[in-house]
């Protein structure tokens, strides 16, 4: 048996727990009822964070705000290139408080601090992508409709946007959204998960100190009934980016549909690596460990099923498995950690149900499978199962823990079924030598994204999102800022207009 785990106590244990206001109109208030969230650190147990607790109220104050910013503030008519501005000098402030920022998602999420940390990196470039792009939205014109009429097609911005983000990528998600937001002229509300909310309040800071006008950008903790509910239905809002788990998606699309909001959906996934004979065995046995447990598994991109060819199964497997008893699990704000701890209890029980009930239907765990004891903090031990059969729940459904199925397939036809047979389709993954193979899993695997002899790269320049329940529309890419745009279209008439319909 496995010794505890010996998790250090950081120096914010012995400091009053950092307290967060709301940002409504360009200050920073407490909640008009005067309530507050705590956070309790999942990795080390102590109340780490204390936010204003936003309700009905402060919903509506925020939806205001952003409205009168939207409708007679100067962001939504400021030449691109001054908003561009202002988006480069925020990567930039985000860039100086790289460190600060990755150790408060460390410790509310319990994710390792040197992941966080490529977090915050890659969210710095986003921004800033986010800022080029300001400058190449455009519009179209026609001038072939006759010597008499021009048609000139515009972008603008849709409006207010409510933002909704989840706690397993507290900043990184945030950045996915808001920058392109707000590169379109639009405004916008904010709220992060009542679990990792700190980090979203320091962005606030940061698109102050950067000159961002008041109420562009206003910032709500909450529970999701009392401000993420009222920030999708309110008549105010035009559009509404979610990202989140799919029952809770399907809830908020069905709120949105009863004023037609414009929705944005980045929900679940089971994605699926699929590892030929020819591939480069190495390489792909450390694509499955990292894709399965890379963030503790909380992660809609988890590589959560590895689909084996059955004629190298159990050479293969026995490389994962050798490569996982390497895989550091411990203290979040160790650099050596690679697994930190999990988000909550509820949800180690969740991840661990899952493990039983498919041992219990025949799935065989071959490493791991247990919560392992610690002088601190939650923590799940690496866990692959075998056996396991497309109709499992655990082959089937998100389990979002450090979990990877494993099923076999002895051809490429079968391979794809297994990929396929999922309400999901937001990434996979194929590695083989041969062009033909990866081309053929490329193009008929049904998923937003498929990696090709890698796993969970990603860029800003290239689109993010699922098929299927894992979501609608994508995030990132060149396309980025126009979603949150409407189209107008304008035709001028040169000259007389004589009648043509009556006389």
């Amino acid at each position: 048996m496995n010794a505890p785990l010996n998790i250090a106590m950081p120096a914010e244990a012995a400091a009053a727990p950092k307290s967060y206001r709301l940002l409504i109109g360009g200050r920073f208030i407490d909640a008009q009822d005067g309530r507050t969230l705590e956070r309790s650190s999942p990795g080390h147990g102590f109340t780490v964070s204390r936010y204003a607790q936003a309700g009905a109220a402060d919903v509506e104050a925020a939806v205001q705000a952003a409205h009168k910013a939207f409708d007679t503030g100067p962001w939504p008519h400021m030449k691109a290139a001054e908003r561009a501005t202002i988006l480069l000098k925020a990567a930039d402030l985000i860039e100086a408080r790289l460190d600060e920022i990755a150790r408060l998602d460390a410790l509310e999420s319990g994710k390792p601090i040197a992941q966080a940390r490529g977090e915050i990196g890659g969210a710095v470039d986003i921004w800033r992508y986010a800022a080029a792009l300001a400058r190449t939205l455009h519009g179209e014109s026609y001038a072939n409709l006759g010597d008499a009429m021009l048609g000139v097609v515009l972008r603008e911005p849709i409006g207010v946007v409510s933002i909704i983000t989840p706690w397993n990528f507290p900043f990184l998600i945030v950045s996915q959204k808001l920058p392109f937001a707000l590169a379109a002229g639009c405004t916008a509300m904010v709220k992060p998960s009542e679990m990792t909310s700190a980090s979203t309040f320091v962005l606030g800071e940061i698109l102050m100190q950067a000159g961002l006008p008041d109420g562009v950008v206003n910032i709500l903790a909450g529970l999701g009934a009392d401000v993420g509910a009222p920030m999708v239905s309110h008549p105010l809002v035009e559009m509404v980016s979610f990202t989140g788990s799919t029952r809770v998606g399907k809830m908020t699309m069905a709120s949105a549909a009863n004023s037609l909001k414009k929705v944005a959906m980045e929900l679940g996934g089971k994605n699926g690596q699929i590892v030929f004979p020819d591939a480069d065995l190495e390489a792909a046995a450390d694509a499955a460990v990292s894709g399965g447990f890379f963030n503790a598994g909380e992660c809609c991109n988890a590589g959560s099923r590895l689909i084996v060819h059955e004629a190298i199964a159990d050479e293969f497997l026995g490389a994962v498995k050798a490569l996982t008893a390497k895989v550091v699990v411990g203290d979040p704000l160790d650099d050596r950690t690679k697994v930190g701890a999990m988000i909550s209890a509820d949800h180690v029980a969740k991840v661990t149900g899952y493990v039983t009930a498919a041992e219990n239907g025949g799935g065989r765990i071959c490493s791991g499978g247990n919560q392992l004891a610690s002088s601190a903090g939650q923590y799940l031990d690496p866990t692959i199962v075998r056996d396991v059969t497309e109709d499992m729940a655990i082959a089937r459904e998100e389990v979002f823990g450090p979990v990877l199925s494993v099923l076999t397939f002895e051809s490429i036809e079968r391979a794809l079924h297994i990929a396929n047979n999922t309400p999901y389709g937001l990434s996979a993954g194929v590695w083989s030598a041969s062009i033909d193979t990866c081309m053929s899993v490329a193009r008929n695997v049904r998923s937003g994204t498929v990696w090709v002899n890698t796993f969970m790269e990603g860029y800003p320049e290239l689109p993010f999102g699922g098929y299927k329940q894992s979501g609608l529309g994508r995030e990132l890419g060149k396309r980025a800022v126009e979603d949150y745009t409407e189209e107008k279209t304008i035709q001028f008439h040169r000259g007389q207009r004589t009648g043509w319909w009556v006389g």
